[in-house]
């Protein structure tokens, strides 16, 4: 199995997220992260997800994802040209003999601190997975408060636009049919 990113451009309405969630459940997929946030066009959002699972079975959900009424386009962009990227906040003890080693690391990643505390630092990272577990690696020796991390969010590289939906026509919500008797009018 491997972790397949997809791409999924949804009306921006609640209830949204889950039902994409439940799709992933009843298909017992585990979703290792998913991130959402306003897409370039209005009243639409962009989710990354990510999820463990062969090609088939990742390919047939996708699938069914495409099916739901809100979502707009779905795409697998595993095997495409990607830039990804994840952003943590490690939240580390600090002591005042230990922050000048702290500062040394934090450099050595272009990560940030962005909050110090009397007995704490918090350090921003942003990068792949591999610089982020690593980062967290060498942290764990002074020891880990809290960690807060966003999952992987990722686009194609250069002009490839995989949810373009120029010319797609926009679904329609299904008419729901009023509660009660039928009325029939003699006109």
């Amino acid at each position: 199995m491997a972790k397949h990113t997809l791409i999924a451009l949804v009306e921006d309405k609640p209830g949204v997220l889950n039902r994409v969630a439940s799709l992933f459940r009843r298909r017992g997929f585990n979703i290792e992260s998913i991130a959402v946030g306003h897409a370039e066009l209005p009243g639409l959002s962009r989710m990354t997800i990510v999820v463990d699972g062969t090609a088939a079975l990742v390919e047939q959900v996708r699938k069914h994802l495409d099916k739901l009424i809100d979502v707009v386009k779905v795409t697998d962009i595993t095997d495409d040209n990607t830039v990804a990227r994840e952003l943590a906040l490690i939240k580390v003890k600090a002591t005042p003999s230990t922050r000048s080693e702290l500062i040394q690391i934090v450099d050595i990643f272009r990560a940030n601190i962005v909050d110090v505390a009397s007995d704490s630092v918090t350090v921003e990272v942003t990068g792949d997975e591999d610089k982020i577990d690593s980062l967290f690696r060498l942290l764990k020796g002074f020891g880990i408060r809290e960690i807060a991390r966003t999952g992987r969010i990722a686009m194609t590289r250069g002009a490839a636009r995989p949810l373009v939906v120029e010319g797609k026509p926009q679904r329609e919500a299904p008419r729901r049919r009023a509660k009660g008797p039928d009325v029939i009018s003699n006109l």
